[in-house]
């Protein structure tokens, strides 16, 4: 990522805004020539994380870059952009590995053991960067794992010892969007068992524990625990109540003991 013609944007944070300052840089950039390569490239992450400014400032780029300049846009969906910015850029649609190619590739590549390298395609869905990171960086597996060992503790908690839990939990907002992320893999896993398909599951290390909430949870009330997840996390990005969504959340959690 040192390349001086290689520009990368991004918000600051996931889940905040890309300003249009940054943007206005951006151009700037782009308006001189390469100095050391072809063309310039810049790489804009998470583009649908962009004020209405800063897109609409990106336009007259998309629909008439300079001949040196290549623009990639990242975003989770085409249909978050907007339809003027999608119809300037060829649209690649990326999915994930399969499990297995994922597993291969990590044993080959960065000479992980079978056992661990299954373990991470399942927990990164098919996504090798992610897989990788996971490998490099061992205290992330250690966060994730705590994350879900306390949604197994709120899970079996009182209403009183949840709302303890939120007061302590609130002030982190980047932090705090990233243990949903995780809880969110869970119920989601939760959902697929109780559709019927449980080898495709992200927390293998988390079997036993999925399938007893899904003895007394059903198709129904699993997808409603994960919109309800999903729509935490929407309400976090857009700065409301973080306190009052989060007490929501959990009050429309079962009251289950799911430990070993």
């Amino acid at each position: 990522m040192q390349h001086p013609d290689l520009a990368m944007v991004m918000a600051e944070r996931e889940g905040e805004r890309l300003k249009i300052d940054q943007v206005r840089e951006l151009q700037h950039t782009l308006s001189l020539a390469p100095y050391e390569a072809r063309y310039r490239v810049a790489l804009i992450l998470r583009f649908e994380e962009a004020q209405s400014s800063s897109a609409n400032a990106m336009l007259k780029t998309l629909e008439e870059p300079p001949e040196h300049v290549v623009v990639i846009l990242t975003a989770n969906s085409a249909e978050n952009l907007l339809p003027t910015i999608v119809s300037r850029c060829e649209v690649l649609r990326l999915r994930s590995l399969s499990m297995d190619e994922t597993a291969t590739g990590l044993q080959a590549i960065r000479g992980v053991p079978r056992d661990i390298s299954e373990r991470l395609a399942h927990i990164s869905d098919g996504r090798p960067g992610y897989a990788i990171r996971l490998f490099e960086q061992p205290r992330l597996l250690e966060q994730r794992q705590s994350w879900l060992d306390e949604l197994i503790q709120l899970l079996a908690a009182s209403r009183r010892e949840r709302f303890a839990f939120i007061k302590g939990f609130i002030d982190d907002k980047e932090g705090l969007r990233d243990v949903l992320q995780v809880w969110l893999t869970f119920w989601r896993d939760v959902l697929i068992y109780t559709s019927g398909i449980g080898g495709s599951i992200t927390n293998l290390d988390y079997t036993i524990q999925i399938q007893k909430l899904v003895s007394v949870t059903d198709l129904q009330k699993a997808h409603f625990h994960v919109s309800a997840i999903e729509r935490t996390i929407e309400y976090i990005d857009r700065n409301v109540n973080a306190r009052l969504a989060l007490e929501v959340l959990l009050m429309d959690f079962p009251i289950v003991n799911l430990a070993l």
